[in-house]
């Protein structure tokens, strides 16, 4: 005769399937990070669109800030992860929380290095360049154009305004963290006949190298690589500063 199973080992299998289900539905994903535990290096993913103060529709691919963020400050205090790795295909999205993930991701006190796949377009671009070191797949594009605004939009000189000072800080930002020029970046930027329907431009792989956005054309290989090298760089001073102390 079969043996029945228990109602307590069915119980903690429906759980089980429960806990899968939810981590599906919340993050996209069973497990994070997807890396060994055994491994030193944190893999952040930002994909889809970047999900800001207002939900999106549920079919929509999104990454929300309020997932992210806890994840980056949970890199910085646990001291098993030394370094972190930051993969993008995003088509960008909410600005504001696009510049809080850039902004954190910038004050990380680890060695980050970013990948783009695919595509690193709008909002994506300061997360790209937010890292110690960037990376762009030759096949992959970034999106450079001006900030737009959805919904009500009042027509008075304020509004302008401030598009304006939001889009000086994107602009501060990217050329504070990466080899482009100001004047080249706000060329991409306002660029006409690049984009239809749009003012910007689409940089490609190499062109994105070649302008300073991103500082080489690589694969996972090659960033997985350079991030190692940096984790040796950072555990050389760090060890050379406690033996000056």
């Amino acid at each position: 005769m079969e043996q029945q199973p228990s109602p307590e080992k069915s119980d903690e299998n429906k759980d089980n399937k429960q806990g899968i289900i939810d981590k599906i539905q919340q993050l996209g994903q069973t497990n994070v990070p997807q890396l060994s535990q055994d491994t030193n290096i944190h893999c952040l993913t930002i994909v889809g669109q970047i999900e800001g103060h207002m939900q999106l529709p549920p079919q929509n691919k999104t990454t929300k800030y309020e997932h992210v963020i806890p994840q980056i400050v949970a890199i910085e205090q646990n001291p098993k992860i030394e370094g972190l790795l930051v993969i993008l295909n995003t088509v960008g999205g909410d600005v504001e929380a696009g510049l809080a993930i850039s902004e954190m991701l910038a004050s990380l006190s680890k060695p980050t290095v970013s990948i783009v796949l695919g595509g690193g377009h709008s909002i994506g671009v300061p997360i790209a360049v937010s890292c110690d070191y960037s990376f762009i797949a030759g096949t992959a594009t970034m999106t450079i154009h001006p900030i737009r605004l959805t919904g009500l939009v009042i027509g008075v000189p304020q509004t302008f305004e401030y598009l304006d000072k939001m889009q000086e800080r994107v602009i501060n930002f990217v050329t504070e963290h990466s080899n482009i020029e100001e004047d080249v970046f706000k060329e991409l930027m306002f660029a006409k006949g690049n984009l239809t329907r749009d003012i910007g431009t689409n940089v490609v792989g190499i062109d994105a190298v070649k302008t300073g956005l991103i500082n080489e054309v690589g694969g996972v290989g090659a960033a997985i690589k350079k991030l190692n090298e940096l984790i040796e760089v950072n555990k050389n001073q760090n060890s050379s500063e406690g033996m000056i102390q």
